[in-house]
């Protein structure tokens, strides 16, 4: 009797045990995996959202045409979140609560990630490339082992920007104009920790607020104080903002360093003239028309031909997270639980068309760091100075 209850127990640990090992992450079923974003539909960078949208749903489509992953078809969710926090918590309530996706992907906005990335991770639901301020996300979460940050810190890469320029321009008195907030407290930190190296201080600083499209307050300090160099911490139309600024006073002998968010294929096209000469540290490639990588070329080709339309760099980097998050659920293989998932991804290495090098992730973040100088001729961002990673001495 004792030996059957004991072989009985037996059995029923081996049946627990197996059906621990074969169950499936929220959001997973037999046939589907489920994933979700929330983007700025409806806010002040709603424009820019098809690019994301499209190159996200393109590249999960090629998936599905090609089997899915491992017999899975692959959905994707998207919702709203207005560049607003709360919004954003409202779309990831329901996406966790009423779509229970395996994970969220190229979600956008500092703020909207700051507000809900912990609830997703907490809930178990892994967090692929959020479009944020990458150190900030990760602390928010607890440097949670299912948030994967792909956009490179801005204060490290304003760090070895500005570095750069310190040491091939020779600038001596540097000015910042910084956005209120977590993203403006990063790129200052870069710029301080470059003027430090440099046994130099910040000559003048001006701040503004998320909305703001008037910069010559901005702009007037900086001539003010005579800086040859402005860093400019901006996003798209504030970039363009300040430069229409010094293009209107005449102010000829100063240079504009925009961070990383302001090198952007959007500020070209829409500053026109006002942006011309304009120089951006770039943590990506951007490709045009123009371009000769294969890659690029078959990429940009594709998108024209589904939505009539010219994909800019984010498209190319949505879609090109996309297809490294589609690549780490590859080598998860069919027993998909977020932990696999988070296991597996640090061994599945990534580089195409829009990648300075070969990347792979150090801590759950992308590695390595690099960054670029490009300015804008003729309505273009060109290259002028190599990726580079770390402060230049």
């Amino acid at each position: 009797m004792k030996t059957a209850m004991k072989n009985a127990r037996r059995l029923l640990g081996a049946t627990l045990l197996a059906l621990a090992a074969t169950a499936q992450a929220g959001g997973v079923t037999d046939t589907e995996i489920v994933l979700g974003s929330h983007l700025d539909l409806s806010g002040p960078t709603a424009a820019g959202m098809p690019m994301l949208r499209n190159a996200m749903q393109m590249r999960i489509d090629e998936a599905n045409a090609a089997g899915g992953v491992h017999g899975r078809k692959l959905r994707l969710v998207i919702e709203d979140n207005g560049s607003q926090p709360q919004m954003a918590v409202r779309a990831v309530q329901k996406l966790l609560k009423s779509d229970d996706v395996f994970a969220l992907i190229n979600t956008f906005g500092s703020g909207p990630n700051a507000a809900t990335v912990k609830a997703a991770t907490d809930a178990g639901v892994v967090v692929f490339a959020p479009w944020a301020a990458s150190a900030i996300i990760q602390k928010v979460s607890g440097n949670s082992p299912l948030l994967f940050t792909t956009v490179q810190n801005y204060d490290s890469t304003t760090a070895t920007g500005l570095s750069w320029a310190l040491k091939n321009w020779g600038s001596k008195k540097v000015g910042v104009i910084y956005q209120e907030g977590p993203f403006g407290d990063l790129v200052r930190a870069g710029v301080n920790n470059a003027l430090k190296a440099a046994n130099l201080t910040v000559a003048a600083e001006a701040a503004y607020k998320v909305g703001d499209i008037d910069f010559s307050s901005q702009v007037a300090r900086m001539k003010a104080a005579d800086v040859d160099l402005i860093l400019a911490g901006t996003v798209v139309r504030e970039t363009i903002g300040v430069m229409a600024e010094v293009k209107k006073l005449g102010w000829g002998n100063v240079k504009v360093l925009t961070a990383i968010p302001g090198r952007s294929s959007i500020v070209a096209r829409l500053g026109k003239d006002a942006v011309e000469g304009l120089h951006g540290i770039g943590g990506w490639q951007i490709h045009d028309a123009s371009s000769k990588d294969a890659g690029a070329q078959k990429f940009l080709a594709a998108y024209k031909a589904r939505f009539n339309a010219d994909a800019d760099e984010n498209a190319a980097n949505a879609y090109s997270y996309t297809d490294w998050f589609i690549s780490i659920l590859q080598a998860t293989g069919r027993n998909l639980t977020a932990d696999a998932f988070a296991k597996a991804a640090p061994g599945v290495a990534h580089q195409d068309f829009t990648t300075y090098s070969r990347q792979t992730f150090s801590g759950n973040h992308v590695s390595p760091e690099y960054a670029g100088i490009d300015v804008i001729k003729g309505g273009r961002w060109e290259a002028v100075a190599p990726a580079m990673t770390g402060m230049v001495k």
